[in-house]
């Protein structure tokens, strides 16, 4: 009988013992949860723009393309994680003031040759890694690795980016320089043609982000 009684104490207070671990183990999931979540801030379009700079042996081009939706997922104050994407079928060039000339440019980048905007009006950039940089105040600098997609074809890219944020509003000002063979946009291209001479597009295209995003 003694036993018995013995058993069942022993048994209840290893309940007791394993109801608290579970508790005590609820408690911290709580408040990893509650303390960990990432803020939205999504991508303020018309407060946002993006150029971009190709050059040739004999000049170069510069012009623009649209932001069409984004978001930045924040914690703590600090980025980790985020997308955007590019309107392709928006791309523009600012520096030929002709119109008939400035048209056979943007319809050459729109074609497949380029960008072949009718099968792919669209461009995206993925955050996969953010290290922060520095920060001073509320301005804060940041190397960010992400997915490039651009002709349904992707690539890895890295750059840096400077942060300020002000109120419920983040802006993010950014060089991004891609190698357009990498994707596939092999127009002119020294690395696919040969004796091009003076009519050779250099490969590499630098983008340049002003991004707006509020929550």
């Amino acid at each position: 009988m003694l036993k018995h009684i013995l058993n069942i104490n022993f048994f209840n207070k290893m309940k007791q013992f394993f109801s608290s671990i579970i508790g005590v183990i609820m408690l911290f999931a709580v408040f990893a949860f509650t303390n960990f979540k990432a803020d939205t801030y999504k991508a303020d379009v018309k407060g946002s723009k993006i150029g971009w700079l190709a050059k040739k042996v004999t000049g170069q081009h510069n012009g623009g393309v649209t932001l069409k939706n984004g978001a930045l997922q924040v914690e703590k104050g600090k980025i980790v994680g985020g997308e955007f994407t590019m309107d392709m079928t928006t791309i523009s060039c600012e520096d030929i003031k002709d119109a008939e000339s400035n048209g056979k440019l943007v319809g050459h980048l729109k074609s497949d040759d380029f960008f072949a905007v009718a099968k792919n009006p669209t461009a995206t950039f993925v955050i996969k890694k953010v290290d922060s940089t520095g920060k001073k105040g509320n301005d804060e600098t940041y190397n960010i690795t992400g997915d490039l997609t651009i002709k349904g074809i992707t690539n890895s890219v890295t750059f840096d980016t400077k942060t300020v944020s002000k109120g419920k509003k983040i802006t993010a000002t950014a060089k991004l320089v891609f190698d357009r063979a990498l994707w596939k946009i092999e127009f002119r291209s020294g690395k696919f043609f040969e004796n091009l001479g003076d009519k050779m597009i250099y490969d590499d295209v630098e983008m340049t982000l002003n991004l707006a995003f509020v929550k």
